[in-house]
Protein backbone atom coordinates (compact mmCIF):
# COMPACT_ATOMS: atom_id res chain seq x y z
CA UNK A 1 0.00 0.00 0.00
CA UNK A 2 1.39 3.41 -0.82
CA UNK A 3 0.93 6.00 1.59
CA UNK A 4 1.01 9.58 0.56
CA UNK A 5 1.15 12.63 3.17
CA UNK A 6 -1.34 15.40 1.83
CA UNK A 7 -0.79 18.90 1.99
CA UNK A 8 -3.99 21.15 2.45
CA UNK A 9 -4.60 24.60 1.96
CA UNK A 10 -7.63 25.58 3.51
CA UNK A 11 -10.35 28.97 4.21
CA UNK A 12 -11.69 29.35 7.89
CA UNK A 13 -14.62 32.02 8.76
CA UNK A 14 -15.29 33.65 11.80
CA UNK A 15 -18.86 33.14 13.19
CA UNK A 16 -18.60 36.36 14.89
CA UNK A 17 -17.35 39.26 11.93
CA UNK A 18 -17.13 39.16 8.30
CA UNK A 19 -13.72 37.48 8.06
CA UNK A 20 -11.50 34.88 6.74
CA UNK A 21 -8.67 33.64 6.37
CA UNK A 22 -6.27 31.26 4.17
CA UNK A 23 -3.75 28.71 5.44
CA UNK A 24 -1.98 25.60 4.80
CA UNK A 25 -0.60 22.62 6.20
CA UNK A 26 -0.08 18.90 6.42
CA UNK A 27 -2.08 18.10 9.11
CA UNK A 28 -5.45 19.51 9.02
CA UNK A 29 -7.12 18.20 11.72
CA UNK A 30 -3.77 19.31 14.37
CA UNK A 31 -3.95 23.06 12.75
CA UNK A 32 -7.89 23.10 12.93
CA UNK A 33 -7.63 22.42 16.23
CA UNK A 34 -4.52 25.19 16.78
CA UNK A 35 -6.94 27.50 15.41
CA UNK A 36 -10.12 26.24 17.36
CA UNK A 37 -8.29 26.98 21.10
CA UNK A 38 -6.52 29.96 20.27
CA UNK A 39 -3.59 28.67 19.58
CA UNK A 40 -2.54 31.00 16.04
CA UNK A 41 -1.85 34.26 16.48
CA UNK A 42 -3.52 35.55 13.16
CA UNK A 43 -7.31 33.70 14.11
CA UNK A 44 -7.21 33.97 17.40
CA UNK A 45 -8.67 37.63 17.78
CA UNK A 46 -11.62 36.44 15.41
CA UNK A 47 -12.65 32.87 17.29
CA UNK A 48 -14.93 30.88 16.84
CA UNK A 49 -14.15 29.57 13.78
CA UNK A 50 -15.46 27.75 10.70
CA UNK A 51 -13.80 25.16 8.32
CA UNK A 52 -15.26 26.44 5.04
CA UNK A 53 -13.24 24.93 2.47
CA UNK A 54 -9.79 22.74 2.10
CA UNK A 55 -7.93 21.84 -1.43
CA UNK A 56 -5.83 18.54 -0.94
CA UNK A 57 -2.25 18.34 -2.58
CA UNK A 58 0.29 15.47 -2.73
CA UNK A 59 2.95 17.94 -1.65
CA UNK A 60 4.27 20.82 0.33
CA UNK A 61 5.42 22.96 -2.33
CA UNK A 62 2.07 22.64 -4.74
CA UNK A 63 0.03 23.73 -1.28
CA UNK A 64 2.20 26.98 -0.40
CA UNK A 65 1.81 27.82 -4.16
CA UNK A 66 -1.52 27.68 -3.90
CA UNK A 67 -1.88 29.50 -0.45
CA UNK A 68 0.32 32.40 -1.94
CA UNK A 69 -1.71 32.58 -4.77
CA UNK A 70 -4.95 32.95 -2.89
CA UNK A 71 -3.22 35.31 -0.49
CA UNK A 72 -1.47 37.78 -3.24
CA UNK A 73 -4.08 37.45 -6.34
CA UNK A 74 -7.45 38.88 -5.57
CA UNK A 75 -8.83 37.69 -8.65
CA UNK A 76 -8.00 33.77 -7.42
CA UNK A 77 -9.45 33.98 -3.98
CA UNK A 78 -12.53 36.15 -5.34
CA UNK A 79 -12.86 32.83 -7.82
CA UNK A 80 -12.78 30.98 -4.76
CA UNK A 81 -15.43 32.90 -2.39
CA UNK A 82 -17.81 33.33 -5.34
CA UNK A 83 -17.35 29.59 -5.41
CA UNK A 84 -18.40 29.66 -1.79
CA UNK A 85 -20.76 32.39 -1.51
CA UNK A 86 -23.55 30.30 0.11
CA UNK A 87 -20.93 28.79 2.48
CA UNK A 88 -19.68 32.28 3.27
CA UNK A 89 -23.44 33.40 4.56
Amino acid sequence: MVHINLHYVYLLKSTKANWTYIGQTGDLKQRLTQHKVGQVRSTKGHLPLELICYEAYNNATDARKREIELKTNSQQKEMLLKRLETSLK
